[in-house]
């Protein structure tokens, strides 16, 4: 697929602020890393914070466009699997702009998208959980859809990693903590045997990276099974 104009301004614009920091570039030099001139880009965006905010409404556009989707459906475990598969790979197509993220703090309170962001997240945890969920329950979602985040500025720089390595295993354990979910809220033995058997699973899936790569990784989290009709 052709790319944009402006998904061309987004990308190299992102990689220079990544590179030498967002105060320290300016749109002359975006103009310059992409050939153009000063005027072409003004055509686009006006300042650098209107290509930063582009970054944020594009993956809202895409986050919300899932969630509406989600919403529509039936709440099963094979929902919450399959709604978090697909915002892992929202997360891992825009892992540059997570780094981004977490590297510029300041930058992100100025721009104060931080209403939106937990909008966002509150919704992805109901469907995650369910609106009755306990606390323990909504922070087990919470701490699935964060590994989608944390991943990506906590490992992506480390040498021999590869971005498709990195999104599997954190897409893994993040599985393996909703599995974790359904034990605590199993209300019979058979639901407790099958989320058993999604956590083993999701764990022998990252002993297998681990023992592709021959360095230690994180495991997913276990949880003893509640007892029936808890």
């Amino acid at each position: 697929m052709m790319t944009s104009t402006r998904e061309r301004i987004q990308r190299v614009s992102l990689d220079l602020f990544l590179r030498q920091g967002y105060e320290k570039t300016s749109l002359r030099e975006i103009a310059e890393e992409l050939g153009v001139t000063k005027a072409a880009l003004y055509y686009h965006f006006k300042t650098k914070d209107d290509i930063l905010t582009s970054y944020f409404v594009d993956f809202g556009d895409a986050v919300k466009a899932l969630l509406d989707w989600a919403e529509t459906q039936e709440p099963t475990p094979r929902l919450r699997r399959e709604l978090l598969t697909r915002y892992m790979d929202i997360i891992s197509e825009r892992h540059k702009m997570i780094q981004f993220v977490h590297e510029n703090q300041p930058t992100m309170r100025r721009l104060d998208e931080k209403s939106r962001f937990k909008t966002f997240m509150n919704r992805m945890n109901n469907l995650m959980t369910g609106p009755d969920a306990d606390l323990e329950s909504r922070l087990r979602g919470f701490q699935a859809i964060m590994t989608a985040h944390t991943s990506w500025f906590l490992f992506f720089e480390e040498e021999g990693i590869e971005r498709e390595e990195l999104r599997a295993a954190a897409l893994n354990v993040a599985l393996g903590m909703l599995a974790a979910n359904d034990i605590h809220r199993a209300a019979d033995p058979v639901a407790t045997e099958l989320a058993t058997a999604a956590i083993a699973a999701a764990e022998d899936a990252l002993e297998e990276q681990v023992d592709k790569n021959g360095e230690t990784a994180p495991t997913a989290p276990t949880a003893e099974p509640s007892p029936a009709g808890a």
